[in-house]
């Protein structure tokens, strides 16, 4: 058994989780969970078997003997009983740890959760650690490789992310042969089933690699825990956990001997990992051929080698630093480079980057590849300095100038002054010139001054012989002079180009963090930052999608023209299966290495993202089952009414013992068919309440007037007599459905009949502006202000208390705003409510405003 632990630490009172991970079934995950329960159990740990399936395996029934069995819950679907886990039994009883078999098992329909696995989510968030089983078939990002292997499709499957949150994954691992042996005993299926599972499922080769799968799953986790503690925990130096063989490719003639030599390197390593990395000089100057980077990332893929572009600073020990700190970054142990192409003569002057990399290697094997083109080139030696071009520019001007400013002084103060001060004024002149311009610009002024000082004041004048011994000390201590304040400059210009970029990488963290913790939505805004900051085309983050779907782009910044990490200049992986990518330029490699840093704020701002958007939909879920519980308590409320009347009228007419007249016959008759519209009236409702929801309501648009709409709407309305009709004919007509606009003005008349204590409605008619408005006026007891919008929302009704559909006001609105109007209510004059529709006049409209289609009854 192999086990990694995934470092997390537990926030609040979250349970964690311990997943046994098997290439197949049998490979003895249940029982090893057991033997671990029993462990705890008897380290005095609250355990409990929420659910275990022995599979009739008597082994593994055995170590449920003495352990608490929590009963399950049943469930019947087709007259077949299916057991469940019972997730409130669990969280009522509340044990330390609950034993949960079979992750990616599909509940039963009607169950808490879809899946187990989001059972296990709900104990764990409640603090109760889980000990749970899978197969590597179940893992989503495998599922299509498996089917390959195997031609089974697994239908149960389980999220990689939900199983890598897990604080231990420990590979419940036996060997092929031994897991068919362990089959054909019977240790496994039953015996009908053995022969079948041989000759199939557990054929050898599909056994092997499932095998394989699983190892490699578990040990790129284990990779990954172990760059987060390294990261985290500041190592740089080199553990040979894995071999990593990195070669540096300079894009010349020798690019592909080198790399073919890393790849036989690497397989005869026993199939380590195999990175190609491109070194650029940061001053631009011998780079490579056009289109060399093209070609190696080509020949890279056809090795199997992933290619890396950084950026080193100008100069050998620039490009030197850039390539060790790439390979001590992915925790290489061997570097493979190409002897240089410089001759001897320039190797005398400059030992090259291939021995710097020997000198400094530490830990790291450096293997040097000889080729054909190895010492062919002549390159003169290169001056490194860390002083800003604009000083070094100043400082060539004063290398020249500040002797001959020295010697014009010497010479007119011949006489008054001796060679002693004459000295002194070369050595300022020297001095000034190397804190100015650096190691150039100073030896240049020392070898300018010595020769200037020996000519026109030192005896013999005018010319360069050297009378005296002392002299030459002089001359010597110039030089020496000029080299160390050159030195001493050109080291406190490289600590404050140091400290200049600390303060730079502290401030863009600090920003990249207030983006993240300040932001609803950080993605956007932390990509764009980051392509701002490095200078990049464009930013995204990319996830590997499951099963074929290949990578998909979570966010970008720029132009969206890069989908996978092998078509990017700037390749970061943040975590298995998400990398942070950029175009535009290549980086070096100190901004990569913050580039690694805001690529786990990506990651945080990412999990704070879909957790943000997991609450959102829990809230919906939660308020959608609010709607569908208020729903059908108020649809019983309001059917129960009328039902109850229907049924005492049919009733007492179907009463042979009850004298009934005619009259009665007829009132009896009155109140079922009133109640029959009621209940009518309430299914159309609740039909126009669910399509407004879908957005399947679209208005037949026409002329209409107020006027002979209102008039159709009180057609056997109940209390029509009350209403107060005062349209006029002349009013503007309005653009309408004529169907919905009838079913808008029914609902606000029946509505101010009912709520309207039984005194007179008013129904009144204007224009005003571009709006033609219908008001429905009521002298009930009114609404306060701050109720007014509840008036409009599905089952609510004025002084109920939570009962009846209310339904009518709120399909009105809909209604209404389906036809480019709106519907608002407003305080009538002396007490009471008014209604106002509000719709556009028709001379607004072009008559290809008009929407095509039908009215949705």
């Amino acid at each position: 058994m192999m086990a990694v632990g995934q470092g997390v630490e537990r926030v609040g009172r979250a349970g964690e989780l311990r997943i046994y991970l098997g290439a197949a079934p049998g490979v003895g995950k249940t029982f090893a969970m057991l033997g671990e329960a029993r462990r705890r159990c008897e380290r005095g740990t609250d355990v409990v078997v929420g659910l275990v399936e022995t599979h009739g395996r008597p082994r593994t029934a055995e170590l449920l003997e003495g352990l608490e069995v929590l009963p399950r819950r049943e469930v019947v679907r087709g007259g077949n009983v299916l057991t469940e886990l019972d997730v409130e039994d669990v969280l009522a009883r509340r044990p330390d740890v609950v034993l949960v078999d079979e992750l990616a098992h599909t509940n039963a329909p009607g169950s808490r959760h879809a899946k187990r696995w989001q059972d296990v989510e709900e104990i764990l968030a409640a603090g109760i650690d889980v000990l749970s089983t899978v197969n590597v078939q179940h893992l989503e990002s495998l599922n299509d490789v498996v089917q390959r292997i195997t031609g089974v499709r697994q239908r149960e499957t389980v999220p990689d992310g939900f199983v890598r949150r897990a604080e231990q994954i420990e590979l419940v691992d036996i060997t092929p042969e031994a897991l068919r042996r362990r089959l054909a005993h019977g240790n496994v299926y039953a015996a009908e089933k053995v022969d079948a599972a041989l000759a199939n499922y557990f054929q050898p080769g599909n056994l092997i690699a499932l095998r394989e799968l699983a190892l490699l799953w578990v040990a790129d986790e284990v990779d990954v825990a172990l760059q987060r503690y390294r990261s985290d925990k500041h190592i740089r130096e080199t553990w040979e956990t894995r071999e990593r063989v990195v070669v540096a490719l300079t894009g010349g003639p020798e690019s592909e001997t080198v790399l073919r030599r890393a790849a036989r390197i690497a397989k005869r390593a026993g199939q380590a990992d195999l990175l190609a990395v491109h070194v650029l000089r940061g001053d631009g100057l011998a780079g490579a051929p056009v289109g060399a980077a093209a070609r190696l990332r080509t020949l890279a893929d056809d090795v199997g080698a992933s290619f890396h572009t950084v950026v080193g600073d100008s100069g050998a020990s620039g490009v030197t630093d850039s390539l060790l700190e790439f390979a001590r970054g992915v925790n290489a142990t061997q570097l493979v480079l190409g002897t240089s192409r410089r001759s001897r003569l320039a190797r005398l002057f400059d030992p090259g980057i291939g021995a710097r990399v020997v000198q400094e290697s530490g830990s790291i094997d450096v293997h040097m590849v000889t080729h054909d083109a190895a010492g062919s080139a002549l390159r003169l030696p290169t001056l490194r300095s860390n002083v800003p071009g604009g000083r070094r520019m100043l400082g060539w001007v004063l290398c020249v100038l500040a002797p001959v400013a020295a010697t014009a002084l010497g010479v007119a103060l011949r006489g008054i002054v001796g060679l002693s001060t004459d000295v002194v004024l070369f050595f300022l002149a020297t001095v000034v010139a190397a804190l100015v311009g650096g190691l150039g610009p100073a030896l240049v002024a020392a070898v300018l001054g010595v020769l200037m000082l020996n000519f026109f004041l030192t005896p013999p004048l005018y010319s360069l012989t050297i009378g005296e011994t002392e002299n030459v000390v002089t001359l010597v201590a110039m030089l020496l002079v000029a080299v160390l304040v050159a030195l001493v400059v050109d080291r406190a210009a490289r600590r404050a180009e140091q400290a200049a970029r600390a303060r730079t990488e502290a401030a863009l963290l600090a920003s990249f963090a207030r983006t993240v913790l300040t932001r609803a939505d950080p993605l956007p805004r932390l990509l764009e930052k980051v392509r701002e900051a490095f200078g990049l085309r464009c930013v995204a983050l990319l996830e590997r999608g499951d099963g074929a779907a290949g990578w998909a782009r979570i966010a970008v910044s720029g132009p969206a023209e890069c989908g996978r990490p092998e078509d990017a200049e700037v390749d970061v992986a943040v975590e298995a299966g998400l990398h942070l990518v950029g175009t535009g330029r290549s980086l070096p490699a100190h901004d990569r290495r913050l580039l690694e840093v805001v690529g786990g704020q990506a990651l945080v701002a990412l999990r704070s993202q879909r957790a943000a958007a997991d609450a959102v939909a829990a809230q919906r879920r939660a308020e959608a089952n609010e709607t569908r519980s208020g729903l059908l308590s108020a649809v019983g409320h309001d059917l129960r009414t009328p039902l109850t009347s229907i049924k005492a009228s049919a009733g007492s007419l179907r009463d042979p013992s009850l004298p009934l007249s005619d009259a009665d016959r007829a009132e009896l008759a009155a109140t079922i068919e009133e109640s029959a519209d009621r209940l009518t009236g309430l299914v159309d409702n609740l039909l126009d309440s669910s399509r407004l929801a879908a957005g399947a309501v679209t208005p037949l648009l026409e002329p209409l007037g107020y006027a002979e709409v209102v008039a159709r709407a009180l057609l056997g309305l109940p209390g029509a007599e009350r209403i107060d009709l005062d349209v006029a004919e002349d009013l503007p007509d309005v653009c309408a459905d004529a169907g919905l606009l009838e079913r808008v003005v029914a609902n606000l008349l029946d509505n101010a009949l009912r709520h309207g204590d039984g005194a007179a409605v008013a129904v009144r008619g204007s224009a005003y502006a571009d709006r033609v408005e219908l008001r429905v006026v009521d002298a009930g007891p009114g609404v306060p202000p701050r109720q007014r919008d509840r008036l409009f929302t599905p089952f609510q009704r004025l002084g109920d208390r939570g009962t009846g559909t209310g339904l009518g006001l709120s399909v009105a609105r809909g209604l209404t705003e389906v036809m480019g109007g709106t519907l608002t209510a407003e305080d009538t004059p002396g007490g009471g409510l008014t209604v106002v529709v509000s719709l556009p006049a028709v001379a607004l409209r072009s008559s290809g405003s008009t929407a095509p289609g039908s009215t949705a009854h």
